[in-house]
């Protein structure tokens, strides 16, 4: 099984600085600073194929 894109993410909790959100396919919970970077990185790799 392919490792999920997180297509589609909905903020679950936010603290002072920082803002939490959860993969609607995979239910995995990560920092949005982490999913803006996970997207960049997955650009940057399609661009070098």
């Amino acid at each position: 099984m392919g490792q999920c894109k997180h297509p589609r993410v909905q903020v679950v909790a936010r603290e002072e600085d920082a803002e939490f959100v959860e993969c609607l396919e995979c239910r995995e919970i990560f920092e949005s600073s982490e999913f803006e970077d996970m997207a960049i990185e997955d650009t940057t790799i399609a661009n070098e194929l």
